[in-house]
């Protein structure tokens, strides 16, 4: 991510940025609800600009129902309500650049909130709603292959119907398909909303383990490379 100019190496603003992470919930409560907020946030950008950070990395702000911090979004487009609104994150981006802070959001492609539409719709079985996620028939009453969640016992659950789905991390976060072009599309769209809103860029969640290996072959043991982490199938993802 170097480019040379008449013999001098240009770097890019992020390669020696002092980047300050906001877990907002916890940050500053501007409302008094005991929550943090949007409003709490900005009333601490005059702090951040005294503290000479060059940008700061938002953990999920979205609408989520909090299975894992955040983590589990369930709209990628929205602000949850007990942080505030969009209205109040654009201008928060506004004020920041003001106050010369650039602003970086958590984007979490590799899986959804089990509450985003899209999981919703699996659930009832809408056609090609299910391509969208990592659905398996599973062997007899065992799950598809042998994985493991990050957050302890087997990384699939066994929906009303006999089906499994994939969940690398907590049973409310479904692993997203990214062979399937829309979930590709949706994500290059939910990238160009933010942009659009004023954001300068983004920390990828779980940016190693989109792409699984064909046919989700068992691991095997923990000593061996896990099949859901580091694919080269990735490099394509951030090309495009």
């Amino acid at each position: 991510m170097r480019c040379a100019a008449w013999g001098a190496e240009l770097v890019q603003w992020w390669e020696t940025a002092v980047v300050y992470q906001v877990y907002i919930r916890s940050f500053a409560d501007g409302d008094g609800d005991g929550i943090g907020d949007i409003t709490g946030l900005r009333s601490r950008l005059p702090y951040l600009r005294r503290l000479g950070v060059d940008a700061v990395w938002i953990n999920p702000w979205y609408p989520s129902p909090m299975a894992d911090a955040g983590y589990d979004v369930a709209d990628y487009r929205d602000i949850d309500p007990a942080y505030g609104t969009l209205v109040q994150a654009g201008r928060f981006i506004e004020e920041a650049h003001a106050a010369g802070i650039r602003v970086l959001l958590d984007i979490v492609p590799n899986h959804t909130s089990d509450q985003h539409p899209w999981f919703q719709a699996a659930l009832r079985g809408e056609p090609g709603a299910r391509e969208r996620y990592l659905f398996r028939s599973g062997r007899a009453a065992s799950p598809p292959n042998d994985w493991q969640s990050i957050f302890g016992g087997p990384a699939w659950t066994r929906t009303a119907d006999g089906w499994w789905y994939l969940h690398l991390f907590a049973p409310g976060q479904p692993d997203l398909n990214w062979d399937h072009p829309e979930v590709r599309a949706e994500f290059e769209d939910v990238l160009a909303f933010w942009f659009d809103l004023g954001v300068d860029g983004f920390r990828i969640d779980v940016a190693h383990g989109l792409v699984k290996a064909p046919g989700l072959p068992d691991r095997g043991g923990a000593d061996t490379p896990h099949p859901a982490f580091d694919q080269d199938g990735v490099h394509d993802i951030y090309r495009g």
